[in-house]
């Protein structure tokens, strides 16, 4: 049967007023499985494939006849923006059903959220943390609220996977299935999902011959993609070439320029704007990222998408996920994405428009990057995308869900405790003896207590003082911010990492400003126009390359391979980059220390946790590491010693986990949100676990040979 006739009569009619032509691949094997299994779903399909109504289309024929008086559908979003974008879609799929759906996030209205609470229904979209809200705080209608659930939606479901925050989400999902009268079936949509046996378990462990992978390999779009590279100079400013190039492709085009930091945003933001001052077209570029306010992020999309003259963006990845701003007939990266996953991602928001091809224009500006981005940009032809690993041994999330459980369930006995962490979906694994060690951690520290005379075990007054703080929903860490302001009208926030003084000139959410004051009091900084500007600085948390990119770029170096798709100046960089592993006729399995008479540097070409594990090996061995880079070369000064005989020492040590722990900085160890609340040894037990990897860096020494070159 037809996968169109399968459909209830007013999906049928809603399809037809919709004027497809047919049904795309994803959705033709997609609405089967729904309909006729109980299966759980794995949707994995290019961006603009029709996921979203893959999963929606089949869903609501199914409730559509008992969606008015009970919640039936859970959608969860890992944004609130997403959630915005896909109501209106998921609501125009609705038109002929008397389903209702509802937004539950941080800017929904008290009055709307309570009049839901009443009398919940139809489809919900909500984020993990306000889930967790729900737990909190309406723990006298979560039973209600969750009962009548058939279906629980995951959008972008590989951005939780390996995360803390998917393991709040998993923990979550299984907590509302204590409440529902069938288990929910889980249907997960992404584009970039490789390591389906692990996505499995972590949707249903007990069970992963029930989930169903849908993948549509054949989907992708023809891709048209180059490089320019721009070489900056000494001051290390980004040249006015580059924008120039930028501006003459964007003109008419409506596009996304991506780049890996906030500051960077900003900076490219108004120089882009100064250019097409001159063509007299106004504010063309507008920036988009986390640290600018909610309503500014807003304005922009709403601008994207309605404009009828070319106007660009420039994003950070707060626009990589799907939010909508309309068709866009190009995406540009600015220097190298620091994983394939996110430049895939990336790339598929061009092409969206029937019979439009992708369009991406990469930019370099440094060696490195350059470097760096062939590698993604061919790992990315090769199909190949980092596999899924997961969040492991989750010690600090749990003490966050304990919390979380006992103000639920206002008081636990022990047993009970023990017995909800063991049948939780993502807590099963935990050793009994390691959950008991951190809830008497807990109860010693007042983060739970014993009630007098009873068994039951209550939020202590330090967990009480967690569990109060705003903070608590989300289990990442977030900087600590001063909120920027015009008079009232909020701009955007900058981290505290940065001293500012009243006159410094900043550039924020794409325009100039001057500090007029500062409320150190109630972190925030007031501004007023300007003409003048300089980038914000912001924070960053660590960058995990994987192995496969740095070995991606050596190989790149020892080849003669030649690449049709980027300017004579990326061209002649790369074979100046070539020439001295050329010139020693380097292998792809060798890995080269440059010696001079102050300094080794050590090609490691490898991935992030690899590099950072041989930096505390030879640390360990005497070695005195200056830095690192962010390709991985190791610096080495003050050595004087024999450096291809501590190489050998390395590769013939039984390393044991103390090796590197005994050499390990204070500020090179594994620290979240909830870690340091923990006992010391789970602590130390979370960082081998989440840093450590011996068997990794003993198989990356056994299978490479090291070569001293002498520069001298």
């Amino acid at each position: 049967m037809q996968a169109f006739e399968l459909l209830s009569k007013t999906m049928q009619k809603k399809i037809w007023d919709m004027k497809w032509d047919k049904l795309t691949p994803i959705q033709n094997r997609t609405i089967p499985v729904i309909i006729e299994t109980n299966k759980d779903i794995i949707l994995s399909s290019a961006t603009a494939s029709g996921k979203t109504e893959a999963a929606f289309l089949p869903i609501i024929s199914l409730i559509e006849d008992n969606a008015e008086n009970q919640l039936k559908v859970l959608y969860i979003s890992p944004l609130k923006a997403l959630i915005n974008n896909q109501f209106e879609r998921i609501e125009r799929l609705c038109e002929y059903s008397s389903i209702p759906i509802h937004k539950w996030h941080g800017d929904v209205s008290q009055s709307q959220k309570n009049k839901f609470v009443k009398n919940p229904s139809g489809i919900l979209q909500i984020t993990p943390e306000s889930v967790e809200s729900l737990f909190i705080n309406r723990t006298d209608h979560i039973k209600n609220l969750f009962k009548g659930i058939e279906f629980i939606v995951i959008d972008e479901i590989h951005s939780f996977i390996n995360s803390e925050r998917g393991v709040q989400l998993r923990s979550l999902l299984s907590r509302i299935e204590q409440y529902t009268v069938q288990r929910p079936r889980i249907v997960g949509l992404s584009a970039t999902i490789v390591n389906f046996e692990l996505v499995k378990e972590w949707v249903n462990y007990k069970d992963t011959d029930n989930v169903e992978i849908i993948e549509a390999v054949g989907s992708e779009k023809e891709l048209q993609y180059y490089l320019m590279h721009f070489e900056t100079g000494e001051d290390r400013k980004l040249p006015v070439e580059l924008f120039e190039d930028i501006r003459d492709i964007s003109r008419e085009n409506k596009t996304i320029i991506f780049c890996n930091r906030r500051g960077q945003v900003e900076e490219t933001t108004v120089f882009l704007n100064r250019l097409a001052e001159k063509d007299n077209v106004g504010e063309t570029y507008y920036a988009h990222h986390s640290s600018i306010d909610k309503k500014e992020r807003e304005y922009v999309e709403k601008t994207m998408v309605e404009s009828k003259t070319p106007k660009s963006v420039v994003a950070t990845s707060s626009l990589e996920l799907g939010i909508d701003i309309g068709d866009v007939d190009i995406v540009m990266q600015l220097d190298s994405t620091f994983t394939v996953s996110s430049l895939k991602q990336r790339l598929g928001r061009s092409g969206r428009k029937k019979g439009a091809d992708q369009m991406l224009q990469l930019y370099t500006t440094e060696e490195d990057s350059l470097l760096q981005s062939i590698a993604v940009m061919e790992l990315v032809l090769e199909k190949w995308i980092e596999p899924a690993t997961g969040y492991p041994v989750p010690y600090d999330i749990l003490f966050h869900q304990l919390i979380s459980i006992c103000q639920e369930t206002n008081g636990s006995t022990l047993e009970a405790l023990i017995a909800n962490i063991k049948g939780n979906h993502i807590f099963h694994v935990m050793q009994q003896g390691k959950v008991e060690q951190i809830i008497l951690h807990m109860l010693e520290n007042d983060h739970l207590e014993k009630v007098k005379g009873s068994k039951e075990l209550i939020v202590g007054i330090e967990g009480e003082r967690i569990l109060r703080s705003k903070e608590f929903y989300a289990v990442f860490m977030s900087p600590e911010v001063y909120t920027v302001l015009e008079g009232v009208r909020t701009i955007g926030t900058l981290d505290k990492i940065v001293a500012f003084e009243v006159g410094d000139p900043i550039i924020l959410a794409g325009r100039l400003w001057e500090i007029n004051t500062i409320d150190f009091k109630k972190n925030k900084i007031y501004v007023k126009k300007a003409v003048n500007g300089k980038p914000p600085r912001y924070g960053g948390g660590p960058i995990d390359i994987h192995n496969r990119i740095g070995e991606k770029m050596i190989e790149i170096l020892c080849s003669n391979q030649q690449f049709g798709y980027f300017n004579n100046t990326a061209k002649y960089t790369l074979e100046d980059m070539k020439k001295p592993y050329h010139d020693y006729s380097v292998k792809p399995n060798e890995r080269m220390l440059w010696k001079t008479k102050h300094e080794i540097t050590f090609d490691t070409y490898t991935g992030s946790k690899n590099t950072q594990n041989l930096i505390w090996a030879l640390r360990s061995l005497g070695v005195n590491i200056k830095e690192r880079d962010g390709l991985g070369r190791i610096l080495i000064n003050g050595f004087n010693g024999d450096i291809a005989e501590v190489i050998r020492q390395a590769q013939e040590k039984q390393w044991v986990i103390e090796d590197l722990m005994s050499v390990t900085h204070e500020q090179e160890m594994f620290v979240s949100k909830f870690s340091t609340y923990l006992p010391k040894d789970i602590q130390e037990e979370l960082h081998t676990i989440n840093k450590i990897n011996l068997k990794g860096m003993e198989k990356y020494l056994a299978t490479h040979s090291f070569r001293v070159i002498d520069l001298e």
